[in-house]
């Protein structure tokens, strides 16, 4: 409860006597017997001193009124004269307010002179060591042309000189700059500490609200810099494993992409391709592993799922299992892994036996591996389903086709354009159902039913050509029995009809095999 004498204060205050506004302003500002301490308060009555010229009242203000509460009133811009006058009189820290509230306005609306006096003032206070003022500084040295500043243009200098006074934008932010230039020792030099302070803080927040859950506050840019972090420390010998994992997990927790992944082949000792590592001293945990990888897996990190094919194939591992290898390995192809799209081909093309069609499964995964560069996949797939190759027979025998040819006999001109574009023997020409043929991605060629002495093979379709011909020729059989009992007849039928439209071509028209 205010005395009799703030009272008497208050009523002089609010009558408009300097002197009374300027002690209620500092009973106010530093605490009276009856008045609580109030910085806003505080600000308003001596505000209302210094608009009746007392100087004591603005120098109080430059000296301890901080920004932060300058910068909440509406007439932050009017309170800007007031810092300046105190930096004026010789208030250091004042010129940075200053400088603050001046530049926060819009550049159309503070006259050039004010601007360049904000500048310089906040330059002089960051040469006297005020680390706000370093940071202030460098951050408008980097937004401005340096001709256009009455001041030192070393944005970089400013800035560790803020980092180096412990001001954590300015660590946050050169950090992030040595990251981008791939300097890890500099990154490492002012993240490490950011990072420890982080975690200090989750363990404070931890232990003082043990019943919430996942990482209170966390912003999105502290997680990355603690997955950073992790990821510099963990290539390196003298690294702390716990300070390592507890990082990660931390960063995992607060929503880093990459941290999940990342935690999941720590826990595993393996690196991407699956290859053990000596991450460090005792045995791996999978069982941890395998939650941190499958959330990374169903946040779309194709190579957790290729993680955890590995894993489940360790004899080690007490949940092995090669059914869930075999599932995840083919959702990391999916999701385009080349190594495990190669994989995918390799153990389709291995047991083709126990089901013919594993080698359209073969092709298909041996041709997305081969397009992301795997020599090992195209070495393969060259034997799997060769390359289109044209037929010279087919080609001498569209060259004679008319269009009355082609008008009067579709099937057999549609025919002899798929053996010159895919490289058909006659036989595969005139027996194929390019319906069923047809694999997206390869031209399946078995006429073994009509043909006993062809063989199946596969034709890769490797150009938008090749599979705009195919799409054409395949819609000109549709709902047609492209079987011996169809239209076409049989296979000497068939024979007989392309010699007879095509008589000079009749004895010489390629092997049937």
């Amino acid at each position: 409860m205010a005395s009799r004498e703030e009272l008497t204060m208050i009523r002089g205050a609010r009558a408009g006597q300097a002197d009374a506004q300027l002690a209620l302003g500092k009973r106010y500002l530093f605490g009276g017997d009856g008045l609580p301490q109030s910085m806003t308060t505080a600000l308003h009555w001596l505000d209302r001193a210094a608009r009746q010229d007392c100087e004591e009242a603005w120098v109080l203000i430059g000296t301890h009124v901080p920004y932060e509460i300058a910068a909440q009133s509406e007439s932050r811009a009017l309170f800007a004269r007031w810092y300046e006058r105190a930096f004026d009189a010789g208030v250091m820290q004042a010129g940075g307010v200053f400088a603050r509230l001046v530049l926060a306005q819009d550049g159309a609306v503070v006259e050039d002179v004010v601007r360049r006096k904000a500048v310089m003032a906040l330059e002089m206070a960051a040469k006297a060591g005020l680390s706000d003022a370093q940071w202030l500084l460098a951050e408008i040295v980097s937004d401005a042309p340096p001709a256009d500043l009455p001041v030192d243009g070393n944005a970089q200098a400013w800035a560790e000189r803020a980092a180096s006074s412990g001001v954590a934008p300015a660590q946050q932010a050169l950090a992030e700059h040595a990251w981008d230039a791939g300097d890890r020792d500099v990154f490492l030099h002012w993240a490490l500490p950011l990072a420890r302070e982080i975690a200090r803080q989750h363990i404070r927040n931890a232990a003082s609200e043990p019943s919430r859950n996942g990482m209170p506050g966390l912003r999105i840019e502290d997680a990355r810099l603690l997955s950073r972090c992790a990821q510099v420390l963990a290539l390196r010998d003298e690294r702390d494993p716990d300070e390592v994992q507890l990082f990660w997990e931390l960063a995992a927790q607060g929503g880093d992409e990459i941290a999940p992944f990342s935690l999941g082949l720590w826990l595993a000792r393996m690196d991407e391709s699956g290859a053990r590592i000596k991450a460090r001293a005792g045995a791996a945990n999978f069982k941890k592993s395998v939650r941190w990888l499958t959330l990374a897996g169903e946040q779309g990190k194709a190579g957790a799922w290729y993680a955890l094919s590995r894993i489940y194939m360790k004899p080690e591992f007490s949940q092995r299992s090669l059914a869930d290898a075999l599932r995840y390995l083919e959702r990391a192809a999916e999701m385009g892994h080349a190594a495990a799209q190669l994989e995918c081909g390799v153990n389709a093309w291995r047991s083709r036996r126990d089901n013919e069609g594993n080698d359209v499964r073969a092709a298909f995964w041996l041709q997305k591996a081969a397009a992301q560069g795997l020599s090992d996949a195209a070495t393969l797939l060259d034997k799997v389903a060769p390359r289109a190759k044209p037929a010279p027979w087919a080609q001498a025998a569209q060259a004679q086709l008319t269009r009355e040819m082609v008008n009067g006999h579709h099937f057999l001109a549609a025919r002899i354009e798929l053996a010159a574009c895919f490289g058909l023997t006659r036989a595969e020409a005139l027996l194929l159902d390019p319906c069923a043929a047809d694999q997206g991605h390869c031209l399946v060629v078995d006429i073994r039913e009509n043909y006993g002495r062809s063989k199946r093979r596969l034709v890769l379709l490797q150009t938008g050509e090749e599979r705009q011909v195919l799409g054409r020729i395949v819609r000109i059989f549709e709902n047609v029995d492209c079987g011996v009992n169809g239209p076409e007849g049989n296979y000497r039928q068939r024979l007989y009809r392309l010699k007879t439209l095509l008589p000079e071509e009749g004895g010489d028209m390629g092997s049937d095999d």
